[in-house]
């Protein structure tokens, strides 16, 4: 059983900065694609970046420059650096994993299959 838990959300000023963490456990592994999703109260669930099992990554238009995701090496933790916060990046941030290996990482929530707990980070 793959567990999945974020942490480092919190309440910062517009401009500011935070590092998220996802801390993967059970049977994981370094090949599976890892994802950062968002989602804003009313609105649907938000790919933000993805990061493949080479280290390839990818991200939506609305964080690029702003967001960095990471992996460690051993591929057990995820993690998302945010920087330029503004309000409109105010949500929920969850963490996924794709058990599928497959070879291009998606970017759409239906294509993942292990999600954490979320952890809100709120701008103002």
């Amino acid at each position: 059983h793959v567990q999945l838990v974020e942490s480092g959300g919190g309440s910062v000023q517009d401009g500011g900065s935070l590092r998220l963490s996802c801390a993967a456990s059970g049977r994981t592994y370094s090949k599976w694609c890892m994802g950062w999703f968002r989602q804003i109260s009313g609105k649907e669930r938000e790919g933000l970046a993805t990061i493949d099992s080479r280290g390839i990554t990818a991200y939506a238009d609305s964080v690029k420059g702003r967001f960095t995701i990471s992996r460690d090496n051993s591929g057990s933790t995820l993690y998302l650096e945010i920087n330029s916060l503004k309000p409109e990046d105010t949500g929920m941030y969850y963490c996924a994993a794709d058990s599928s290996s497959r070879w291009s990482c998606g970017n759409t929530s239906t294509e993942y299959n292990y999600w954490g707990q979320g952890t809100q980070v709120t701008v103002s």
